[in-house]
């Protein structure tokens, strides 16, 4: 029998089908193949294939092309409009047209401006069979204004506010793109606080002073034409309300001040958009952009939600820091109410965005060329959607239908055209045009009337060879009008093809899914349709496929030996394979060390990186295989050393013997690792009450491999085995089958049973529960039963619940209990539990200690007595005893504090205590009081005792005032803490010389109500040490020192200063500065003529002696200097008489009109030095010139 093909086709009426052109994989129902061998002289309208964009924005610095290229036979011609009129492109030397194509270029480059040519342009492709257009394409030149002459005024604000920079950019085509940048073309950097809007303005929702600057620059890039353009420098400067005060004091009154702080905080406002509401459109397939930027401080944060919805998760995006909201590919489902909302810490607004979105038109079904035959039918039908609805118009040929010329075959309804009967001349191009007003569609799609017998397009006699056991693929591609139907036949005899075997698919092609032997042979197509029929001849091989019988071997091969890999195949006689080795998938090296043979890859004088993987494969022209093996290179030494490990876990757990309490468990151990296995440890998981959680069941030695192991009841048990070895410990093994032993009583009672009273009236007992583990079966409770100690009541009892304490209510105060908790599930009790002993609830005690009496250890130390109270009394447990003392206070000390009372607690049953830290000469109260696990019982009535008198604190203070030449005065505070009765003061002083050690000590007795004492007869310009403390009768207390420093002699240092006054020693200062000058003058004449200057020989033999320092016994005034010369003047030093002043306190001091080394003043500001007096002699520095000496100096020297 034969099988026929009719390939599947879209019904578009009842009981009418279109002819649908097929041609193999290659064709498509839209498509007409132009086979330039077989189909010569077949007919095709006019197809556009490539056209410019509707929008076709061109550079003016090129010439312009705009594309129109269109197939069809015959070649189409092709003819343009402009503006709705015909565009005669020869009447225009700068317009050609693209040989055989529709393509036009305007050459602008020469002569001519862009401007010119702007408009909207079609193009129509036309041969016999009708006419294509193209889409209006409107052509306009890219335009890149600068920016409009504008003076901007700098922007001066204070710290904190909010501030919007304007960028304005021209308006260009396309639009350009904003960026901001500084003068050195750096952007300027953007946070949540600072960025840029979708308008090209800069938002600051806080400024701060680090935005200060004067090049604040929006630039606009045009893409297009490439060009950047700027705008004028913004200056913006941030004060603070400080800066801002000042520069309203050089012009405004005091009153006009800001006092507000430079950033007050304030809650969130929008800059963009304005008010609580906006609304927005965008087109389906856009991206939609929403955006709200708020101004605040601290900065807001933005939030975005949609109302009665959720965001698209993978269309939405956040820019700009979360201020910008976009959805890509946005549809009409995205329309509705969103929300941002600006938040800081001082609150929250919120600004509602209404989205709507439109739809220009799109296609639901575009419509698809027609290709039919004389008398049958068809349809042409544009599906077009858009928000609001597109409108939908026809034209033939590139007219609208209303004007075409008529068709008796074709009836427009709506958006489908209706062919019945067609003819030959009812071949033409039909556009579809859907419009609303926020664009066009427009679609070309030809119905091609034909009448064509059948033809095979696949080539005559092909020979198809395919491996067995695969599938087989027969081309029979072809083409004819109305569509042929297809038949498959094979061998010459024309034995029929059965459908259970074969595969027929709509293009013609017949599929063997196995191919074997047998179906080898010749196969012939047949196409037929009512004009004629066409038959071609194919030709199938069934070849063996290509195997591998000897696949190469792992290798494990030493340095410097040699290794061979076999690889040897069998294959189909008629094919002839090539082999080709790989190491590590590339090619082999290119080393003579490897050969390949027929069979056999050989490596010779193995090295380490020939170690890898080599791979045989063998390719024939229908298939191929591989096979690969791994060569280990290793070292040549005898035994590779042992590997030492902790073993591999056990394996193949079976539990045997299963009884109520016990189970055997046996495995299998893993391998060793070299190192002997020396015990197992079984672990135990209870998937009923802990499931997860893992615990040690036992130990056994490592040479058995089975064990008994206990069980409780009522647990889900699963077991795990570890190996040990001198290593450590193998990973767990897989767990075993899991066991639910049977639930039994309980085989232990609580834990920890206390009982314990938190009120006067009740016990409450406690207990530590049983766990999942030990409940031994479901259903766990308590009976917990209790009665007192020394009654002769019967227990009482009371079931509970798996709790852990149980309260019993109404008993007497603390009286002892006798208590007991077992455990009981559903199947009986635990075994009898130990009784414990409690009480019931402790009260307050009810009686103060007595007898309670002081006995004075001494002035800070007390001891108490006290009797015991009885036990009953106590009603609790005896904590200890509690005294509570203080010290009196006189009336005013008390009402400028509270009494402040201290507490001490001894513990047990003591009856007596000592109070230490006690105050001396004070007047003390105490009271004691019983203390139990409640509380405090009653005080005892107050007990008061006095401390005996103590040593005082040291004196207050002690300051040394009006030091005169023979005489110092003292002046002090009294002790803060007499401790006492002071008796009186005792002054201790002694002078200190020049080498700091200590004179004589005077002792001097001073009467307790004394606060200031004068020292008379003391040397002058003498440094004294002091010490001085309070007495009380318990004796002496601290005491307190203090240096200080006599004057110097008054009369000597006025004389000093008149006789350095006095108009004769005047004039010989001068004589004697002259006769120097006349001295050097001689001297520097003589060592010009090279004579000897025996002055300064004697200069160089010995130092100057007026540098050297004055001694005591030369008459002149020595000096008292220790280690503290530098250090700052001590407490009770004074300033002296207003002839000396100190250096620190007057740049115009003595020594700058002296040597410049030797002035120096003493501690107390004194003026003590000497001519040129220093200890030690510094190093020189250049300033070594003999000098007048000063007038003070050399009267030192004279007296």
């Amino acid at each position: 029998m034969q099988l026929k093909i009719m390939p599947r086709r879209k019904r578009l009426s009842a009981g009418r089908t279109p002819l649908i052109l097929f041609l193999c994989q290659i064709i498509s129902a839209l498509d007409v193949p132009l086979d330039p061998k077989l189909l010569e002289d077949l007919v095709q309208p006019p197809t556009i294939t490539q056209q410019s964009p509707k929008d076709y924005i061109i550079d003016p610095r090129e010439n312009i092309v705009i594309q129109c290229e269109a197939k069809g036979k015959p070649p189409p011609s092709f003819s343009w409009t402009r503006n709705g009129t015909h565009f005669d492109i020869d009447k225009d030397p700068l317009v050609t047209m693209k040989p055989g194509s529709g393509t036009l270029t305007i050459n602008i480059m020469s002569e001519g401006k862009a401007e010119t040519y702007e408009g909207v342009y079609q193009c129509t492709a036309r041969n016999e069979r009708g006419a294509a257009i193209s889409n209006n394409i409107v052509v306009r030149p890219s335009r890149s204004p600068l920016w409009t002459k504008e003076k901007l005024e700098p922007i001066t604000l204070r710290n904190g506010q909010s501030l919007i920079l304007p960028c304005r950019p021209p308006l260009g085509l396309p639009p350009p793109i904003i960026f901001w940048m500084d003068n050195s073309f750096q952007r300027l950097p953007q946070s949540e606080r600072v960025s840029q809007g979708l308008n090209g303005d800069l938002y600051f929702s806080n400024v701060l002073p680090e935005d200060t600057r004067e090049d604040y620059i929006c630039y606009a890039r045009f893409n297009h034409t490439q060009t950047i353009q700027q705008k004028q420098p913004i200056s913006v400067k941030v004060i603070s309300v400080d800066e801002l005060n000042d520069t309203i004091a050089a012009n405004l009154n005091d009153t006009e001040f800001y006092s507000a702080k430079s950033n007050r905080e304030r809650p969130p406002t929008f800059l963009t958009p304005e008010g609580n509401a906006s609304h927005k459109e965008e087109l389906r397939g856009n991206v939609l952009s929403l955006e709200c930027i708020a101004e605040g401080l601290p900065t807001p944060i933005i939030y975005w939600i949609k109302e009665d919805g959720t965001l698209p998760i993978n269309r939405t995006f956040y820019r700009n820091f979360k201020k910008t909201l976009q959805i890509i590919q946005v549809s009409e489902a995205d329309s509705g109410n969103y929300q941002c909302i600006a938040k800081n810490p001082l609150g929250a607004i919120h600004h509602t965005i209404s989205v709507t979105v439109k739809a220009a038109p799109y296609w639901i079904m575009a419509p698809q060329n027609l290709v039919l035959s004389p008398g049958e039918d068809g349809r042409l039908m544009c599906g077009a959607n858009g928000n609001p609805k597109p409108k939908i118009s026809w034209l033939s040929n590139g007219v609208p239908v209303e004007i075409a010329p008529d068709d008796p075959s074709r009836k427009i309804d709506g958006d489908t055209i209706i062919f019945s009967n067609v003819q030959e001349r009812s071949s033409a191009v039909y556009q579809c045009n859907a419009s609303n007003e926020y664009g066009y569609l427009l679609a070309n799609a030809f119905v091609n009337v034909l009448a064509e017998p059948p033809r095979i397009l696949t080539s005559a006699n092909t020979l198809y060879q395919v491996i067995a056991d695969r599938p087989a693929l027969l081309d029979c591609a072809f083409f004819g009008s109305p569509l042929p139907t297809i038949e498959w036949f094979k061998g010459a005899k024309g034995s029929a093809l059965r459908e259970d075997i074969y595969v027929l698919h709509e293009n013609g092609t017949l599929e063997i899914p196995v191919a074997q032997k047998d179906s080898t042979g010749t196969y012939t197509c047949v196409a037929r349709n009512k004009l004629g029929m066409a038959k071609n001849e194919v030709h199938l091989e069934i070849k063996d496929a290509t195997r591998i019988i000897k696949q190469p071997e792992y290798a494990v091969m030493q340095r410097g030996g040699t290794v061979s890999f076999e690889c040897k195949l069998k294959h189909d006689h008629t094919l002839i394979p090539t082999v080709t080795w790989l190491k590590d998938n590339g090619e082999l090296p290119n080393d003579g060390r490897f050969t390949v043979d027929k069979d056999h890859l050989v490596v010779a004088d193995v090295r380490d990186d020939d170690g890898g993987t080599y791979t045989c494969v063998a390719n024939t022209t229908l298939d191929n295989v591989s096979a690969s093996a791994v060569l280990s290179v290793v070292a040549p030494t005898p035994t590779p050393a042992p590997i030492y490990d902790v073993p591999n876990p056990p394996f193949d757990l079976e539990l045997t013997d299963q009884l109520d309490k016990s189970v055997q468990l046996s495995w299998t151990p893993g391998n060793d690792n070299n190192s002997p296995i020396t015990k197992f440890i079984i672990e135990y998981e209870d998937a009923m009450h802990e499931a997860g959680l893992w615990h040690h069941q036992t130990e056994v030695s490592g040479m058995q491999t089975t064990a008994q192991l206990k069980l409780s009841p009522y647990v889900n048990y699963s077991f795990r085995v570890m190996a040990v070895n001198s290593l450590g410990r193998s990973l767990p093994s897989e767990a075993s089958e899991q066991y639910l032993t049977k639930a039994a009583e309980p085989d232990t009672n609580p834990t920890a049973v206390e009982g314990l009273g938190s009120e006067p009236d009740n016990l409450v007992i406690t207990w530590k529960p049983l766990n999942g583990f030990e409940s031994n079966g479901p259903g766990l409770q308590y009976k917990v039963s209790w009665r007192q100690k020394d009654g002769d009541d019967e227990w009482t009892s009371v079931v509970v619940a798996n709790v852990s304490k149980y309260i019993v209510s109404g008993t007497p105060t603390f009286v002892p209990y006798l208590i007991k908790v077992q455990a009981l599930n559903d199947v009986g009790f635990a075994p009898e539990p130990a009784v414990v002993m409690g009480h019931s609830g402790e009260d307050l005690p009810m009686v103060a200690p007595g007898n309670v009496h002081v006995n004075v250890v001494n002035s800070t130390l007390a001891e108490v007595h006290w009797d015991p109270v009885p036990l009953k009394s106590i009603r609790g447990h005896l904590q200890g005893y509690r005294i509570y003392y203080w010290k009196a206070q006189s009336s005013s000390k008390r009402n400028r504090r509270h009494l402040e009372k201290k507490i001490l607690t001894f513990q047990g049953s003591k009856t007596h205590g000592m109070l230490p830290g006690l105050e001396p000469f004070s007047h003390y109260t105490l009271n004691v009081r019983v203390v139990n696990g409640k509380g405090e019982g009653p005080a005892s009535p107050d007990r008061v005792f006095n401390t005996p008198e103590g040593v005082p604190s040291a004196p207050s203070s002690l300051k040394i005032v009006n030091p005169t030449l023979d005489s110092l005065t003292l002046e002090w505070d009294p002790p803060s803490r007499p401790n006492g009765i002071l008796t009186e003061y005792t002054l201790k002083y002694q002078p200190i010389n020049s080498t700091h050690e200590l004179g004589p000590l005077v002792d001097l007795k001073i009467p307790a109500n004394k606060t200031r004492w004068t020292l008379k007869n003391l040397n002058f310009s003498t440094r004294y040490k002091f010490y001085f403390y309070a007495q009380t009768a318990a004796g002496s207390g601290s005491q307190i020192t203090e240096e200080a420093v006599t004057t110097v002699d008054e009369a000597m240092a006025s004389r000093q200063v008149d006789i350095a006054t006095q108009g004769w020693f005047i004039g010989l200062m001068c004589a004697v500065a002259l006769l120097i000058l006349i001295l050097l003058i001689v001297c520097f004449i003589r060592r010009n003529k090279g004579g000897k200057y025996p002055v300064k020989e004697k200069e160089d033999a010995h130092a100057d002696p007026e540098i050297q320092p004055m001694k005591e016994d030369d008459g002149t005034f020595g000096e008292y200097s220790d280690a503290e010369d530098h250090k700052p003047l001590k407490k009770g030093s004074r300033t002296p008489s207003d002839r000396t002043v100190k250096k620190e306190d007057s740049d115009d001091s003595l020594v700058d009109y002296g040597e410049g080394v030797n002035g120096q003043f003493n501690e107390d500001g004194s003026f003590i030095g000497q001519y040129s007096g220093k200890k030690e002699k510094e190093p020189a520095e250049g300033n070594e010139s003999s000098e007048a000496p000063s007038p003070v100096n050399a009267m030192n020297s004279f007296v």
